[in-house]
């Protein structure tokens, strides 16, 4: 009897931690990369609305956007959209992101990522050149959409 209910008591456990991982190493890798793209394409000099629109599409409704070093987070869509589009008034000289290292767990991904750009923000008289490797770990939610990203700032 205390070998039926070991056996029964792993199988619900097996089934409830495999429902869990609902995507699989791959699938999170590809995630991660349309993220980064879209994150790309967002601070490009020839950025348009729709790329705005595409990267806030891959966030859920309720995701969570927490800046960790400036302890600022962001939750609603609409003003993460105003504050991308007042964004557009800068002038991006150049901008790149290169992936250099991705960890995969249960519906999440860790991205280590180097920023590199050359930008003249609207409200400064100066340009701002940056090189820096950031980490930055993506949770999924069932429908495959971000629902919570954590920034580290290098």
């Amino acid at each position: 009897m205390k070998k039926l209910t070991l056996v029964f008591i792993f199988l619900i456990l097996s089934f409830s931690i495999s429902a869990n991982e609902k995507f699989t190493a791959e699938q999170l890798i590809e995630k991660a990369k349309a993220f980064v793209s879209a994150k790309n394409a967002r601070q490009q000099p020839n950025t348009t609305i729709k790329e705005i629109d595409h990267f806030i599409s891959l966030l859920s409704d309720n995701f969570i956007d927490e800046h960790v070093k400036y302890n600022f987070t962001y939750t609603d869509k609409s003003k993460l959209r105003s504050d991308l589009v007042g964004k557009l008034k800068d002038e991006v000289i150049n901008s790149n992101i290169e992936i250099n290292e991705i960890m995969v767990g249960a519906n999440v991904v860790f991205i280590k990522m180097t920023e590199i750009g050359k930008v003249k923000p609207a409200h400064l008289d100066k340009t701002i050149e940056y090189s820096k490797t950031n980490i930055v770990s993506l949770e999924f939610n069932e429908s495959g959409l971000v629902k919570h990203i954590r920034r580290h700032h290098g």
